[in-house]
């Protein structure tokens, strides 16, 4: 996907503010609909799709591979299930995975046990720098088989495994590399099983529930997950929530924006997906879950949020699976919180879209916030918001959508001036941001 490229300035602080609004759809959900709908039998329905462009790089894959996938209504499609083991291309198609980490692994995991598959895969520059490695391992291990051997980023090629078999494996605090597992299990010979001694992220497993022959899941003290291979699965009927990590953004700014509340709508509240929420309410935020129900095997509600007064934060590692995608913005505010915050457990940060660790540590030098950090942990040492060094906040060309929003957080919360470039790469996850914003006050000009 080419987007026209923009980056964005902003100027003035936000003033006070009292809003209801709806952010933008899960795209973790949004993604794993159209895999499974992809594999599964008879046709499939996704309502609320988050229309980006990490879910068009899905579409596009997916329609490269001989799925149908119709556009029934404006966030809404129909999905032709083609059934396990049914994709097929043409010997050396390419696929592009653009931006997106989370396609590139769950499809590779597809792929690999897919018969007579042989494709050359490849990311945007950003994802092209992402090492693939422990998915490469893994997929080796039913089988696959990846050229030219011993590289691990982008571009390469996947020739699938003749005669897949179930593993075993224990998985570690990415919620990517299991659902990749679970997707080539579902097309191997015999069991798979997952001990999952942290629980990630859960979609893919709540996505599938309905198929109870072919994948069960116990939870005593660890959670055990088998996958029966060659199962026909069933269609699914998915109605997507909001992302609760687009929401946290909204919440931040809402938090350290004083005189303010927000009422955000339908947000998902998976319990895997909720760290975030957490920890600010184990330090002082006030944070409200209202209307809580369950559709589609997925938890939803409303958030409702005050300004508040926080203490610094101090985040063991428990939380960082379940909060991933939202430590950019946790070092903000850490940033304009009076205090020493601490971050732990943490090495991961450092392969996402950009080295999230270092990137986020030049953001907060440029306004005068002091940071420490090792390969598993980072210190902030944070000051408020009235104490902040206000100047010129410079974002480079990362392609990391998360960094580009919390630093425009961070700069209207601050009264500081940012130049963000690149910023069209936050229509990767959510195209909504920059109206949203602009209807809490914001101030901002698109620079092309």
């Amino acid at each position: 996907m080419n987007l026209k490229s923009f980056n964005l300035k902003t100027y003035n602080k936000i003033l006070p503010f009292k809003k209801k609004i709806e952010v933008d759809s899960d795209k973790s959900i949004s993604i794993r609909s159209f895999l499974i709908g992809s594999i599964s039998q008879g046709i499939s329905s996704v309502k609320n799709v988050l229309e980006s462009e990490d879910v068009l790089s899905t579409i596009l894959s997916l329609k490269k591979l001989g799925v149908k996938i119709t556009r029934h209504k404006p966030k809404q499609y129909l999905i032709k299930g083609k059934g396990l083991g049914s994709l097929f291309a043409r010997k050396n198609t390419k696929l592009d995975f653009g931006n997106s980490g989370t396609l590139a692994r769950l499809l590779i995991g597809i792929l690999a046990t897919t018969p007579n598959i042989e494709v050359k895969v490849k990311g945007d520059k950003s994802l092209n720098k992402r090492s693939m490695k422990k998915v490469i391992e893994l997929m080796s291990r039913f089988g696959a088989t990846f050229i030219p051997k011993k590289k691990f980023k982008f571009p390469f090629k996947i020739i699938s495994s003749t005669h897949p078999v179930g593993i075993h494996y224990r998985a570690d605090v990415s919620a990517q590399l299991k659902s990749a597992v679970i997707f080539a299990a579902l097309n191997s010979y015999g069991c798979t099983t997952i001990i999952e001694n942290k629980k990630s992220r859960d979609h893919t497993e709540r996505m599938l529930l309905n198929n109870s022959k072919a994948i069960k899941i116990t939870n005593l003290k660890k959670k055990l997950i088998k996958i029966n291979g060659k199962t026909i699965l069933k269609s699914v009927n998915v109605n997507v929530p909001s992302d609760p990590s687009a929401a946290a953004f909204f919440v931040a700014l809402t938090i350290l924006n004083k005189n303010s509340s927000i009422v955000i709508k339908n947000v998902g509240l998976n319990p895997t997906r909720i760290g975030f929420y957490k920890l600010l309410k184990k330090h002082g935020a006030k944070i409200k879950f209202k209307n809580i129900k369950n559709q589609s095997n997925e938890l939803r509600g409303d958030v409702l949020v005050k300004s508040s007064n926080l203490s610094p934060i101090h985040a063991s590692r428990k939380y960082y699976v379940n909060s991933t995608d939202e430590y950019p913005i946790l070092f903000i505010i850490a940033s304009l919180i009076k205090g020493t915050s601490t971050f732990s457990g943490i090495a991961d940060l450092a392969n996402k879209e950009s080295n999230r660790i270092t990137e986020m540590q030049k953001i907060l030098k440029q306004i005068g916030v002091k940071s420490i950090a090792s390969k598993n942990k980072l210190k902030i040492f944070g000051k408020g918001i009235s104490e902040i060094k206000k100047g010129i906040i410079k974002v480079p060309n990362l392609r990391d959508h998360r960094i580009c929003m919390s630093s425009f957080v961070l700069a209207i919360l601050t009264g500081s001036s940012a130049r963000i470039k690149n910023f069209e790469t936050v229509y990767t996850s959510s195209p909504s941001f920059l109206k949203i914003m602009k209807t809490l006050g914001a101030k901002f000009e698109i620079q092309k």
